[in-house]
């Protein structure tokens, strides 16, 4: 068990069945946060922000800061039609900033940690308060809508891709692999 993140019985992450839809949500996004939580845990900033393999600019900070961006856009942006709100971790200059900017700076590492929790606590906030029975009703977006539940699908699908990046990374990192 030493190559695994926690014993079972230590492990955060729940496995339950939630009551309803938009509880469902809500647990499946708190597994995959704490999921990319603990494959940054212990790590120094050169480990965080340690690329894969060239030219690829990801790395388990690149990940932290894309997921901050991720939260802020959808939860904040979107849902909250607040689309004049500017970007996190974007440059005009740099569509990929989230992941290049990431660099092995404590400071980079202690902001993009802090913006990510904090966007988190936000995007939790919203959806503690959000009616289920509006999962389906469409906000502005683009030329058209989208509807919270796609939303919803999308971020946890967004975190899932990068719990896998993250798994990868973490492994080349020290040897150890998810559960």
């Amino acid at each position: 068990m030493a190559d695994f993140w926690a014993a079972p019985e230590d492990d955060p992450r729940t496995a339950g069945n939630p009551d309803g839809e938009k509880a469902t949500y809500q647990e499946y996004l708190a597994n995959y946060r704490l999921t990319i939580g603990m494959k940054c845990e212990g790590l120094d900033a050169d480990q965080l922000a340690r690329r894969s393999v060239p030219p690829s600019t990801m790395s388990l900070l690149g990940l932290v800061r894309h997921l901050a961006q991720v939260e802020n856009h959808w939860f904040q942006r979107v849902l909250q039609g607040r689309m004049d709100a500017p970007r996190l971790y974007k440059r005009e200059e740099d569509r990929d900033w989230d992941f290049t900017g990431a660099t092995p700076d404590p400071a980079v590492v202690a902001d993009a940690f802090a913006t990510w929790k904090a966007e988190i606590a936000r995007a939790e906030e919203w959806l503690d308060a959000f009616d289920e029975a509006d999962l389906g009703r469409e906000v502005p977006f683009d030329d058209g809508g989208v509807a919270p539940r796609d939303v919803l699908v999308h971020v946890i699908e967004e975190y899932a891709r990068h719990a896998g990046h993250a798994d990868l990374l973490r492994e080349c990192i020290d040897g150890r692999t998810g559960q």
